[in-house]
């Protein structure tokens, strides 16, 4: 039977509905003018809602065209839809049908997983921007946006920690203490909780060092690995530390992904507990 009169689209979802909408519009274009409208429907998370869907429709030419994970709510729809006469097309339930029947393996019957999978990846683009564009201290304003601020001396592994975490999803600022350079004024603004200042014992920085010298083709007799500067710089990095009464983490014998589950962890319990755990830097 042929409709008479152009057809509008109902594109359904439990999620946000972009699928079904992207499906809808890919179909639509090859019909020129004869698809009216193309109309969204969003969060179908209940059968009432599919009930006060299909009272709304009045339009003589409908296809509801739908992404709905739910079991129950796209049987009741199916149902529903069937009693009304309308023509309900299931867009994601053939391919998860052969897929479970190819894999043995049951779907999660979750709505808006593809849509958290993209909040999670776009996010994680972001925190990576923001270490890069934060690492060694490139713009101490920043700081105060970072869900965490490593300080340290130099070999101290926070810019590996730092690109580690924004893998994670974390934001990391990084900053370098050294005894020359007075640290910016907006470290002390951050709240203590969210800095952490990494240690290492003296002899292990002075053979990391040394290694980084040799490296570069350099003299490992350089002020830079001598014992006596690096004692210096450490005194004067767990200064600055105790004065801002952060967490210290010891980096000595620490791969990098042991030091940043310490800092992982402790990030977890801070967002459990509410942020309430603050030191002198967010007085």
């Amino acid at each position: 039977v042929f409709l008479s009169g152009e057809l509008v689209i109902y594109a359904v979802s439990d999620s946000v509905g972009d699928t079904a909408e992207g499906v809808a519009r890919a179909a639509a274009v090859q019909f020129n003018s004869h698809v009216k409208q193309i109309k969204r429907v969003a969060n179908i998370d209940n059968v009432s809602m599919v009930d006060e869907l299909l009272n709304k429709i009045k339009e003589p030419n409908v296809i509801i065209v739908y992404t709905i994970i739910i079991p129950e709510i796209k049987e009741y729809l199916d149902k529903k839809t069937q009693e009304a006469g309308i023509l309900a097309i299931d867009v994601l339930g053939p391919i998860i049908g052969n897929v479970e029947q190819l894999t043995g393996s049951q779907p999660k019957h979750e709505a808006g997983l593809l849509r958290k999978m993209n909040f999670d990846y776009f996010k994680r683009v972001d925190a990576i921007e923001f270490a890069v564009k934060n690492d060694d201290g490139k713009d101490p304003r920043d700081i105060l946006k970072a869900d965490a601020v490593l300080i340290g001396v130099s070999r101290t592994s926070k810019t590996p920690l730092s690109m580690y975490l924004a893998h994670k999803n974390v934001f990391v600022a990084n900053l370098p203490l050294v005894p020359e350079v007075e640290p910016p004024k907006e470290l002390y603004m951050v709240p203590a909780n969210k800095v952490y200042g990494l240690i290492i014992k003296p002899a292990k920085l002075n053979e990391i060092r040394r290694e980084r010298l040799r490296f570069l083709g350099l003299s490992d007799n350089a002020s830079y690995a001598n014992i006596n500067r690096i004692k210096k710089e450490l005194e004067y990095s767990e200064g600055i530390m105790k004065d801002i009464n952060c967490k210290i983490v010891d980096v000595t014998n620490n791969a990098v992904e042991e030091t940043a589950s310490i800092i992982l962890d402790d990030l977890n319990n801070r967002m459990i507990e509410g942020g309430k755990v603050e030191g002198k830097g967010n007085n």
